[in-house]
């Protein structure tokens, strides 16, 4: 599904964008799921949904959340509930493309939808999704399926070229687990981000240790990602995952392995708070520091 010149460019900079990750027909089914789910959260005040397998609401809304001004930002493992993304997750192109890149094995993490609504708050602060995920080796990629269009005025995604062959950066303040790199450590990133766009329908592979982060939508469109986390199947999990699922470790291509690979590093371990999103996590150390 890649050419070598797309494959040497992930493992320049740590991403990738690339356009028809997903065909019409499913791309216009998730779409539909999606603005179902966001139609049934106006009639909630708080999280809802079936719960995941650790308990936690399936639905998350933000603090600003109505009824009239949804503000629906999370969808917890939705592979797990609806058919479509569990297509989209285990058979569509973006799969083939994750198999070029760390291939031909190839293991589910978790899956989960980040959505930024028209007038929602929502900030993602600099981290790396290794840090909340380590594995016995980083052959991890995380596919950000666009289902909106991704532009720089909803929201999109900012990255440092290069970040994920950099530094681990501690996600700790002392002993307190705020989810994101010191402030002095996010202002030398911002300073060399660049923006991550595409079209609905595209999907930008992230390497694992690709620092990012993202702005609220300050527009008026959706912004809406199927993020879907791959591993090589020697890459095997050594930290519980923060969004356990009935289908982590499933086998999406190739064959299963009982040979974990190491790769020699020193991993700072997360700590998990269970909350209804890391959104929360990381929004309660932002008002405890200020």
């Amino acid at each position: 599904m890649l050419s070598e010149q797309q494959i040497e460019r992930f493992w320049r900079d740590g991403f990738l964008v690339a356009e028809n990750a997903v065909d019409a027909r499913q791309l216009a089914a998730l779409r539909g799921v999606l603005a179902g789910w966001v139609e049934e959260s106006r009639t909630h005040d708080a999280p809802f949904g079936e719960p995941t397998v650790d308990g936690r609401p399936r639905f998350d809304l933000a603090p600003e959340h109505t009824a009239a001004s949804p503000a629906l930002r999370r969808v917890n493992n939705p592979s797990e509930i609806d058919d479509i993304y569990m297509e989209a997750m285990r058979d569509s192109a973006m799969t083939d493309m994750v198999t070029d890149l760390i291939g031909p094995d190839v293991k589910h993490h978790h899956c989960k939808i980040n959505l930024k609504l028209p007038g929602a708050n929502t900030e993602v602060r600099y981290h790396q999704d290794f840090a909340y995920t380590p594995h016995t080796n980083d052959d991890v990629v995380t596919a950000l399926l666009m289902v909106d269009d991704m532009t720089p005025e909803n929201g999109c995604l900012m990255a440092v070229p290069g970040s994920h062959r950099g530094p681990m950066f501690s996600l700790f303040d002392g002993d307190r687990f705020t989810g994101f790199v010191a402030p002095d450590e996010e202002r030398s990133l911002r300073a060399r981000e660049e923006p991550i766009l595409g079209r609905a329908g595209s999907v930008c592979l992230m390497h694992t240790r690709l620092a990012h982060g993202s702005e609220p939508n300050r527009s008026v469109s959706p912004r809406g990602l199927y993020i879907c986390v791959y591993t090589a199947a020697d890459a095997f999990p050594i930290a519980r995952n923060p969004m356990p699922s009935r289908n982590e470790g499933t086998v999406v291509r190739g064959r299963r392995t009982r040979r974990a690979r190491l790769s020699e590093a020193v991993i700072e371990l997360p700590e998990q708070p269970i909350r209804a999103s890391f959104f929360a996590v990381q929004e309660e150390a932002s008002e405890a520091s200020s």
